[in-house]
Order: C-alpha cells, then structure tokens, then sequence
C-alpha cells in the first residue's frame, strides 16, 4: 500500500529511519549530486521528514520538517544506543569526512530555535571519499570504508571523533563495512575487488579470513543477522543476496543464496521478525526476501520507482491499518529520479 511520495533536491541514495523510541517517526534521506565540468563538485543534503504510515493513502504521510545542504553523502546511520542523549545522525560523504548531527527537539515535532537537527562534529578522515560507515554496538566506535580501499576506525568519546585505527583492506572502493553486533571486535568489509572479508581488531596483523570466490562482482553491502549470532548476509553488483554461516570465524560458509535481478545495492533488515530482508536492487527495484532454514525466497516485489533503487529501510515501529492489522511502514528512494516513497508491504508479515 502507498502511503506517500516527493521528491528530494538531489540524486536520492539514502533514507534512515530513526531506532530510538521517542522519535521513531523521523526519517533521514540523503542525496549526492556530482556536477561535472571544469570545476566539478559533489554536492548533497539530508532532509529530515515525520512519517505517519497510518495516515493511509488518503492522509499526510511525509511532512517535511527540516532540510539541510552538505558536502555529497554516500552513507548515513544513526546512533544505535538508547540513552537520555538526542539522536546523532552520522553521515559519510564525498570530501572524506565524517560528520555527526544531532537531533534537538523532534519528539514532539516542533523545532528548537529553528533549528532541528544541529552539526556537532566534523572531522576529516582521508583525502579520499568516505563510502560507508557503521556504529558500533555502544556507539564508541565507527567503521568508515574509503574510495581508495582503506578502512578507518574512529573512536567517538566525550563527544570527540579521533582516528584510531586505519590499514590498507581492499585493492578497490570499500562500499561495505559492518561491525558484529555479537562480536564487536569484528569488523566486515567489502568492495568493488569482489573479496569480503573480516577484522579483527585485537591483532595487529588484523584479518580474521578473507572470501574471493563467492562474489562474481563487487561487494555492496554486508548485514550482520540482529537475532543469529552466527548468520551474516551480503549484496553484490552480480545480482544476488548471499547467507552466511559465521560460526567458524575463518572460513565463514555461504548457506544460501538467491538472485535478485539486479545489483543488491542495500540491505536491511526487518526490526521485529527474524529472517525478513529488504533489498535496494538497483535496476531491478526492491524486494522483500524471506529467509528460512536453507532457503531464501522472494515474497514481495516493489517497482514503483523509476531509476536506480539505492536506498531503503523499515520504520521501527508498527503501523495500524483496517481490521486491526499491523505491519511495518518501508521508505525507499531512487537515485536519477529524485523520489522518496512511503509504502507499506501487502504480504503477510507477522510483526
């Protein structure tokens, strides 16, 4: 079902709902805009959105509240941890930086001296673009994965970014990184080399294993299971959604996998029922993806957009429809378009 639609200011690469409690009504899209020329620039903007699935078709769903113009963003996530502290928003972008915004009063909707969300820290990490990024589980650390194939670690203590840990990881752009929500010591990294592979950052001599068969193409993103401390997916330009068995940390098993159609550019999954998948699927749209036991089906397909589908996510709450049905809302946009659309999955899933 729709729920609602616009257009962003720029190419639509990434939308984030936020996790925590009081302010699960947000929703932050990003965009990246390359101008070419003599004097090209890479220019973005995060727009900040109150999203109200239950308003239907027929009501308000998507009201924007706050925008604001960056440098290109490629990825953005939120503060994963529940405390008595605003929500910080963190942003990887095209001039090497990693930027964190806090959120100021979006609990009950209206905005703080006129400004919602607030730029906190800046802190430049390489003269390369920053690709990806990922909080760690207590959000004192975040994994960064540059254009020139490095990966950095930053510390964020006493409200201060500081490089702690950076190495050479892939020979190409690292497009994924992902740290194990069960293992925080581990770090996932993938990239446009077609090798995924894992860190330990307790040893100096740091790679824990490395894959360079299972990908035909570059590796685009990587997603540790919530619920299965041994169960790790990855998206690949080569079309297809891979599962892993992470039990034994050196040779990790790819279980499952299942083509998509179309490059999986982004993954998430679902924030109440294990074994759910949303998938960005480039030139194929989205997908909702069932996983079950050795197998992986697709049990919904989302093509209403028209260009490149390279952001997505659930909302983290329920949303109430006729006959006291829930289901969970889903945000996904598209990149040459510009669109951003709210819309809710007709299948059957148990929330």
């Amino acid at each position: 079902m729709d729920v609602a639609d616009c257009f962003l200011d720029g190419n639509a690469d990434v939308v984030e709902f936020c996790p925590r409690e009081s302010f699960q009504h947000l929703l932050a899209a990003a965009t990246y805009t390359l101008k070419e020329g003599d004097h090209p620039s890479r220019s973005g903007s995060i727009s900040l959105f109150d999203v109200n699935a239950d308003a239907g078709g027929g009501g308000r769903g998507l009201d924007l509240l706050y925008r604001v113009e960056t440098s290109g963003i490629f990825d953005m996530k939120w503060n994963p941890v529940e405390d008595n502290v605003c929500p910080l928003l963190a942003q990887a972008d095209a001039d090497g930086h990693v930027r964190l915004h806090r959120i100021e009063n979006a609990g009950d909707k209206t905005v703080a001296n006129g400004n919602l969300m607030t730029e906190v820290n800046d802190k430049e990490i390489s003269s390369s673009m920053c690709l990806c990024l990922d909080w760690n589980p207590l959000a004192t650390s975040i994994s960064v994965g540059l254009s020139d194939g490095s990966i950095s670690i930053i510390s964020f203590l006493e409200s201060q970014l500081e490089i702690v840990h950076e190495w050479k990881a892939h020979e190409f752009e690292v497009w994924a990184t992902c740290f194990d929500h069960h293992q925080p010591n581990l770090v996932y990294t993938g990239s446009d080399d077609c090798k995924f592979r894992g860190w330990d950052l307790r040893s100096s001599s740091n790679l824990a294993f490395q894959n360079s068969r299972a990908h035909q193409m570059g590796v685009c993103c990587i997603s540790k299971s919530l619920t299965d401390p041994h169960t790790l997916l990855t998206g690949s330009y080569d079309e297809y959604l891979r599962v892993w068995d992470v039990r034994s940390i050196s040779k990790p098993v790819n279980e499952t996998s299942i083509s998509l159609g179309g490059g999986v550019w982004r993954i998430k999954q679902h924030p109440f029922v294990p074994g759910i998948v949303l998938a960005a699927c480039m030139h194929n749209g989205f997908a909702v993806v069932k996983l079950k036991g050795d197998g992986a089906e697709v049990i919904e397909t989302y093509s209403k957009h028209g260009s490149l589908a390279y952001g997505a996510d659930w909302q983290k709450r329920s949303t109430s429809h006729e006959g006291g049905k829930k289901s969970t809302a889903v945000a996904t946009c598209s990149f040459y378009d510009r669109c951003l659309r709210i819309w809710v999955p007709e299948s059957t899933i148990a929330t």
